[in-house]
């Protein structure tokens, strides 16, 4: 198999565009703004992790039958086909409907991506010592993400403010007065979605595709059954999905409503981009000490400490202690970066190159069915708990979060431990 150093470049690029949104940081109240309600928003992400359930172990089995450039290709041509639909959608009775479909195709095209694009990085690189090279260009991933961003949250936040442009407008002696900015942030991503675009274009592919459509899919269909099996016979790999999946559903649930946290804990709307900044440059911090953790340290240890330090989040936003609640943001944030560079690294590390990107569509089948299951109780925890005033119902419901993920991640111990299966 010949190296393509090229891809790599490419790779970090497709991953900061595709990625680094600028809604992010006003991801919840830009939907509740639009006029949605609390249990609809809960509802949209539900739709979005069900479709990428439906999709993603077909999508990387297709990956490495088809090729990985194409699948990352058809991840961004999505994207600018549902950034398009976010951004024009109108305000009225077709909103909700257009926004499920947006959630769809936002689902279709993460489903695409996952696997293939770290697939198709790793067998880029020369066979010859390629997981410590992996574990490089994974720190200059997150290094990468996390300057982008910083820069994606901070711009996002501060364009959904209409006051803060007002005022720059006035600053730059422009007569412009808006009085509405919630889509200015979904424009900006729309943007970026034509060169993430772009730049799959000229990814090379490193295994040849198969021919016949026929031959195709059977290949796939037997690709899904071999992945399915090896990860059931390799004890280690089903464990550290099965614990990868716990400590990201409750991190990404708490990420999902942050913006909404922040309003509870009694922030003022443009902080939600130099919070969202602030969260991301912890990648950088993240990511070295992630690579020194896989050189030093088991896997059971390292999962064993992470799921300490997103205990010790999830405490502190259950408190919802006015403005000093943001501190939260530091262990949660940590802890989500660090979990991904795990899971990158002892997945393309363990998993056949024949299968790669199957193995690793499973994963984020694993962690979506996960969050989606998640999403579903929180949303009828909301919907119970109910009430006029959404902060409150918010506050009762961060409160279930802490002894939920505990009893999780005991089950993942219990499992571990009857296994008797060391992951080293």
């Amino acid at each position: 198999m010949s190296a393509y150093p090229g891809n790599i470049p490419r790779f970090l690029a497709f991953r900061v565009l595709f990625n680094a949104r600028f809604y992010y940081p006003v991801l919840g109240v830009l939907f509740i703004d639009l006029g949605l309600t609390v249990p609809q928003y809960a509802l949209l992400n539900v739709v979005w992790a069900v479709t990428i359930v439906a999709l993603e172990v077909p999508s990387g089995a297709l990956a490495d039958v088809i090729g990985r450039r194409r699948m990352v290709v058809a991840a961004a041509a999505l994207m600018v086909v549902e950034m398009a639909i976010f951004a024009f959608a109108p305000v009225g009775p077709l909103l909700f409907p257009l926004l499920v479909l947006n959630r769809i195709l936002s689902g279709a095209a993460e489903a695409s991506a996952s696997g293939a694009d770290e697939a198709l990085a790793y067998e880029s690189l020369p066979a010859e010592d390629r997981d410590a090279a992996w574990s490089h260009v994974l720190v200059r991933l997150a290094r990468w993400q996390s300057g982008a961003f910083f820069v994606a949250m901070l711009v996002g936040a501060a364009c959904y403010d209409a006051a803060f442009v007002g005022s720059v407008a006035h600053a730059l002696g422009l007569a412009w007065h808006p009085v509405a900015t919630t889509r200015w942030p979904l424009y900006l991503t729309l943007a970026t979605s034509i060169p993430c675009l772009v730049v799959t274009l000229g990814f090379r592919e490193c295994r040849p595709p198969a021919g016949a459509l026929g031959a195709t899919l059977r290949t796939a269909g037997a690709n899904i059954w071999r992945g399915a099996v090896w990860i059931a016979r390799e004890r280690r790999v089903l464990l550290l999905i099965l614990a990868g999946l716990v400590a990201d559903s409750f991190v990404r649930l708490f990420l999902t409503f942050g913006s909404n946290y922040y309003r509870l804990i009694e922030l003022p709307t443009w902080t939600n981009g130099v919070l969202g900044s602030g969260m991301a440059l912890l990648g950088f911090a993240a990511a070295p000490i992630a690579r020194r953790l896989v050189r030093d340290r088991t896997a059971p240890q390292n999962f064993l400490a992470l799921g300490g330090v997103v205990l010790l989040g999830l405490v502190g936003a259950a408190l919802a202690t006015p403005l000093i609640g943001v501190w939260v943001l530091v262990p949660l944030g940590l802890a989500m970066s660090a979990l991904s560079f795990f899971l990158s690294h002892y997945l393309n590390a363990w998993a056949p190159s024949d299968v790669r990107a199957t193995v690793l569509s499973f994963r984020g089948l694993a962690f979506n069915l996960g969050y989606g299951l998640l999403g579903v109780a929180f949303a009828a925890l909301t919907a119970h708990l109910g009430g006029a005033n959404p902060n409150a119902t918010l506050h009762r419901s961060l409160e279930w979060l802490p002894p939920a993920f505990a009893f999780c991640a005991g089950v993942c111990a219990w499992f571990a431990w009857r296994s008797r299966a060391r992951i080293a």
